[in-house]
């Protein structure tokens, strides 16, 4: 299964929410999992130092003569059983035309890789025509991470790339609820995680792989499956 989260929205939550759902894919796969970072902040939300080697602009750079068996080569440990695509350093340009998200769900398509483990994708918050949107469009699963606020239900009910569930980062007094998301943007919730300071420690420390909160775990838990 190829996992796309996404926002509309900077803030929503969305890289933490992506690199949990990969952790708590990667223990119940038997393969692992795999988690590929177009937004840039997967290592830092996996306490990691910031790779220095090629990523996935590298690999878009280097244009479409280069298949997925490259993609291979550039994975690297992330946490137990989980690998990772960095998206690697420099200007985003390369990762910015449509036909390298073609190039990338091909890529990262479970008919791609024999070992059958699921894929979640860092889409981050897509810009019209990216290798993001495409991926965000194309996935298998394609999660909008959203918190219940208004003004980013706006800009999801006008976005082109259209959910097929919601992630619901839910907020304490806010006036919105699930049910408002679900009928806003015509799709289901499929989790609802709630803000916490256990979560917020876990990412700051740099233990969020090692000491997950149960909370977060038990929110994500089945929704790749």
């Amino acid at each position: 299964m190829l996992v796309a989260c996404w926002s509309v929205k900077g803030g929503s939550g969305t890289t933490v929410v992506a690199t949990a759902l990969a952790l708590v894919a990667a223990r119940h796969s038997l393969g692992g999992a795999l988690l590929a970072d177009l937004a840039g902040d997967v290592p830092a939300v996996l306490g990691l130092p910031e790779p220095a080697g090629p990523g996935l602009l590298q690999w878009a750079a280097a244009g479409s003569e280069v298949g997925s068996e490259a993609l291979n080569r550039l994975e690297q440990p992330g946490a137990p059983r989980l690998a990772l695509l960095a998206r690697g350093r420099g200007e985003a340009g390369a990762l910015d035309a449509c036909d390298v998200g073609e190039r990338l769900l091909a890529a990262l398509s479970p008919t791609a890789d024999a070992s059958g483990r699921p894929v979640v994708v860092d889409c981050g918050v897509p810009a019209e025509g990216s290798a993001a949107a495409a991926v965000a469009s194309g996935a298998s699963l394609s999660l909008l991470v959203i918190r219940p606020c208004y003004l980013a239900l706006r800009r999801a009910v006008a976005s082109r790339v259209r959910p097929s569930a919601v992630i619901l980062v839910d907020e304490p007094g806010r006036a919105l609820d699930r049910r408002d998301v679900e009928d806003a943007l015509g799709v289901p919730v499929r989790a609802v995680v709630r803000t916490s300071d256990t979560v917020a420690r876990a990412v700051d420390a740099g233990i969020l792989a090692a000491r997950m909160p149960r909370d977060l775990a038990r929110a994500l838990a089945g929704v790749t499956e």
